[in-house]
C-alpha cells in the first residue's frame, strides 16, 4: 500500500497530479467521495475486492456532516466534488455517502452518463431477508431517512419485517474528529438506543459509511447477540460489476501495492492523516 496526498484549496487541484476525463483508460483512478471519513470503509471493501485497481479518495470534511444539511445543499456539494474527480481522470465514480446517494444520484448519472456512477443505500434487503418477520432498526442521518429513495427502499420490505429508523447524526460529529471509542461515544449511543434496550432490534443497519466505524460501541451498548449490517461491501460489488461492463477493470496483476491518493476539502494536514490512519486501521467486516 502507498500512498499520495493531495489537498484542494480554492477549487483547484494544486498537485495537478492526473489527466482529464476525456483520456480515462483500464489504468485510470476509481474516484470515492464521501462528506468525510466515512467513505473510508466503502474504500477499504474497494481495495479489498479489487487490489490491482487505484483510487482517489475524496472527504468533504470542511463540509461535514452532509446529514444536517438541506437536499440542496447536499446535492451542490456532490455535484462539485464529482466534477472534482472527473476532471481528475476517473473512470468511475463511488458516491461513498449514503445521503449525497439519496438526494444527488440520478442527477450524477445524467451528467455522467459516459462513466459508471455507482452509489450506496443502506443494508435493509440483506437484513431483512436474514431476519423475517424480526425488527430491524436503521440508523442513518435526518436527510437519508426522510429523502423518498430511502423511503422506497422501506416500503419495499416493510411486509416482511417491522422495521424502525432513528437519527444518529452526532455519531458523524464523533467520527470526524477521530473518536471511535471511549466514554463519551459510548454514552451517546446508550442515550439514542435507550428506546431499543428493552424492544431489542434483531439486526441493526448501518445507513451511513461512518457508522461502521464505531460498531463495536454499538455492539457494546445493545448487545452482541444483535447483528449489524453496511452497505460497503456491496457497493464494492456493485462497482467491480460496473467496470466489467464498461470494461475498464484493471487488467495489471496486483503486485501487493495498491495506489491511493487521498484528498480533502480542509486544508488541515491532519484531516489527511487521519483518513490514513482510518483506512490503515479499519476491518471490513
Amino acid at each position: 500500500m502507498y500512498y499520495v496526498s493531495c489537498i484542494y484549496e480554492n477549487n483547484y487541484d494544486i498537485n495537478a497530479i492526473f489527466r482529464g476525463s476525456e483520456m480515462v483508460t483500464e489504468s485510470s483512478p476509481i474516484g470515492v467521495f464521501d462528506s468525510g471519513m466515512g467513505g473510508i470503509t466503502v474504500l477499504k471493501q474497494l481495495v479489498n475486492l479489487m487490489p490491482n485497481e487505484k483510487y482517489i479518495f475524496y472527504g468533504d470534511s470542511a463540509n461535514a456532516p452532509y446529514g444536517k444539511k438541506s437536499s440542496d445543499t447536499v446535492r451542490k456539494l456532490t455535484m462539485s466534488t464529482a466534477a472534482k474527480l472527473y476532471e481528475m481522470g476517473c473512470k468511475c465514480l463511488v458516491v461513498a455517502c449514503n445521503t449525497a446517494t439519496s438526494v444527488a444520484i440520478n442527477v450524477l448519472r445524467d451528467t455522467y452518463r459516459d462513466i459508471p456512477v455507482i452509489g450506496i443505500e443502506p443494508a435493509l434487503k440483506p437484513a431483512v431477508l436474514a431476519n423475517e418477520g424480526g425488527h430491524i432498526l436503521v440508523l442513518a442521518t435526518n436527510t437519508t431517512l426522510h429523502e423518498e429513495k430511502f423511503n422506497t427502499l422501506m416500503n419495499r420490505y416493510e411486509s416482511k419485517a417491522r422495521i424502525s429508523t432513528l437519527a444518529a447524526p452526532g455519531i458523524v460529529e464523533f467520527v470526524e474528529n477521530g473518536i471511535t471509542c471511549g466514554t463519551q461515544l459510548e454514552e451517546y449511543i446508550a442515550d439514542i438506543l435507550s428506546p431499543y434496550q428493552e424492544d431489542v432490534p434483531n439486526a441493526i443497519v448501518l445507513g451511513c459509511t461512518h457508522f461502521p466505524f464505531v460498531a463495536d460501541t454499538i455492539k457494546k451498548v445493545i448487545g452482541n447477540q444483535v447483528t449489524l449490517y453496511d452497505g460497503g461491501k456491496g457497493t464494492a460489488a456493485s462497482t467491480h460489476n460496473k467496470l466489467d461492463e464498461y470494461l475498464l477493470s484493471s487488467r495489471e496483476p496486483s503486485a501487493g501495492d495498491t495506489e491511493i491518493t487521498f484528498c480533502n476539502s480542509d486544508p488541515d494536514p491532519a484531516k489527511t492523516l487521519l483518513m490514513k490512519q482510518f483506512f490503515d486501521s479499519y476491518v471490513c467486516p
